[in-house]
Formats: structure tokens, sequence, C-alpha cells
């Protein structure tokens, strides 16, 4: 493969979005539209492949380019390929690498809610999940178990940290999803696949920053400042609420309060269409969330024990309320 760069300066810019820079950085909130993330292992980088996202670069642990990363690279044909030892690119990245392969990978255009949810009759609704875990796991769950799609807060983890990837094997690439606007719906061009064309190799060697790899896509998409705010948002009965129930959405929040119905009620199986919000760790759903929710539904324990971990009620939730 004529594409395959061996390492030898660690401080080779096109090595930045592996060795240096933050999630923060690769998120790029104020540019969204030049944001990366790095996908790990051949069965997660196939997922984010087969959905349409377009590869930037590779680094791969080199006993395993002719081994299990082989038919990616082949896929890949016109992408650069860095490469070393084990104890080289431990050394470069400070961790592990999980199956010995990552995938620096262009963040899509978002879809609008309103896309989103318009042949969804499950969605799962999330409201400042903060833990990249968390937001992984509960993704893995929604795929698995029903969901038609998944919106986000604002103040929620992004489903693209390495994380959340990571944790949800892939499936942030599976089932569709997309943040709710604190202000009004996010809309976003939703095709993922013509919003940009990967560089060539020689291209891409060429560029001395990640700013230069990235800014020659900067035309080719449009920008959302809305989609990220920094203040924390509820979802707020005059914008997202309102705008699900308009969408034919009967909304459940899962919480515990003297008003809380059984996961199991009879009247949520009558839903035609069902939103179900989750919320932050610790706290819970707003009040404003609850006020303004259809139904609040409890899932019932024994043992004394009064609430699960975000996640596992999400799987809970899922099971009993994905079921059509």
């Amino acid at each position: 493969m004529e594409n395959i760069i061996e390492i030898t300066d660690f401080s080779a810019p096109e090595l930045d979005v592996y060795a240096r820079l933050t999630e923060a950085q690769l998120l790029n909130r104020h540019k969204p539209e030049k944001g990366i993330f790095i996908a790990e292992s051949p069965l997660v980088i196939e997922r984010a492949l087969n959905a349409g996202y377009v590869p930037i670069s590779f680094l791969v642990e080199k006993k395993h380019i002719a081994g299990q990363a082989k038919k990616l690279l082949t896929r890949c044909k016109d992408i650069p390929v860095y490469t070393s030892e084990f104890d080289i690119l431990t050394q470069l990245t400070g961790f592990q690498l999980t199956r010995g392969m990552l995938c620096a990978m262009y963040r899509p255009i978002l879809p609008s809610v309103e896309e989103i949810c318009s042949n969804a009759r499950r969605i799962a609704v999330l409201e400042n999940v903060v833990n990249p875990t968390n937001v992984g796991a509960i993704f893995r769950s929604a795929a698995a178990l029903h969901m038609d799609a998944v919106l986000l807060t604002p103040m929620c983890s992004n489903p693209l940290y390495r994380r959340a990837i990571r944790v949800s094997m892939g499936t942030v690439f599976q089932i569709p999803w997309t943040f709710l606007s604190a202000n009004k719906p996010v809309t976003m061009q939703t095709d993922i696949k013509s919003y940009t064309t990967p560089m060539s190799s020689l291209e891409f060697q060429t560029q001395n920053t990640l700013e230069s790899i990235i800014t020659k896509q900067h035309n080719l998409v449009s920008s959302n400042t809305d989609l990220i705010s920094t203040s924390k948002t509820t979802l707020k009965s005059t914008t997202n609420i309102e705008q699900l129930q308009h969408l034919g959405f009967k909304t459940v929040a899962m919480a515990l309060t003297d008003n809380s119905i059984s996961i199991d009620d009879p009247r949520l199986r009558k839903g035609e269409k069902l939103a179900i919000i989750l919320g932050t760790e610790g706290e819970g759903l707003s009040e404003d969330t609850i006020t303004h929710c259809d139904y609040t539904v409890r899932i019932p324990m024994s043992h004394s024990v009064d609430s699960l971990n975000v996640a596992a009620a999400s799987a809970v939730a899922f099971w009993e309320l994905g079921k059509k």
C-alpha cells in the first residue's frame, strides 16, 4: 500500500488528532463544521464507514496492517495510514490502541429534529446527561431495544466523544440522533456523504497544521452556531417538549414523583408515538420538564432501592416502552 507512512517524527502535525488534541479541541464548538472525532477498533470503524462517515487518516499498529485492519485499509485505499510498533504507538498516544487501530473522521452535519422524528415511533431524549460513558451505554441500549432515534439537549456529552463511541460499540453510527436546540429547532443538512470528500494522501501530507487539514471543508458545510450552548438547557415546554408533542409524541418523563405511574401502565402501551425522557446523573429531570410532560413514569423496584443509574434505567425503559 502506497499510503502507509512509518512514524519517524512524533511532533508531526498530522498526528495531533491522536496525540495532542483534547476532545474539546476535536469537537471545535465554535466551528462545528470543522469538527473531528476518533473511532477505535476495526468493528467500530467499520460501522462508521458503513454509515457514511468520512475518514481522514488511520493510526495502526504495524502487525495489524496485514491482519485484521487489512479489509478496512483496502476499502479506504487513498487515506493515509500512520503506523509503527506497539511500544512507539503507546508512547505517542499515551494508551494502548483498542485492537491496534484508530481512525480520525470528520464529524457529520446533523439532521433536524423534524427529520429525525419523521418516521420514528419511539425516541429517547437525554436531558443534560454529561457522562460520556452513560451516553455511550444509553445509545447501545437504544439501538438494541427498539428506539428509533435519540435526541440530546446541548449540555449532554457529545455522542462522538471517544469514550462514548467506544462504550456504545459504534451504535452511535447506527441509530439516528441530533441535538435539540436551546431556542429553536436545528435545521442542518442531512446528507452525510455529500458534504465533503476525503483528501488524497499527497494532499494530506502537505498540510502543516490541523487547521489547514480541515479548512478546505469549510466552504462545503453549513455552519450552525445554535447547536451548542454553554448555558444549562432544560426541555422547556415552549420549545422542545411542545415541539415533540406537535410532532405527535406523548412525552414520558422518567422520574420519581407522587404522581408517577408504573412503567407497565396500560396507558403507555396505547401510545402510538412515545418520547422517553431521561435526566442528568444525580439530579434527574428538571421540574419544568416533569411538569410539562404527558406522563411521569417510575420503574418498580425492590429491596428499598429507589433509583438506578441513568444508563441502567434507560435499558429497562427502552425494553418495556419500546414494544410496539
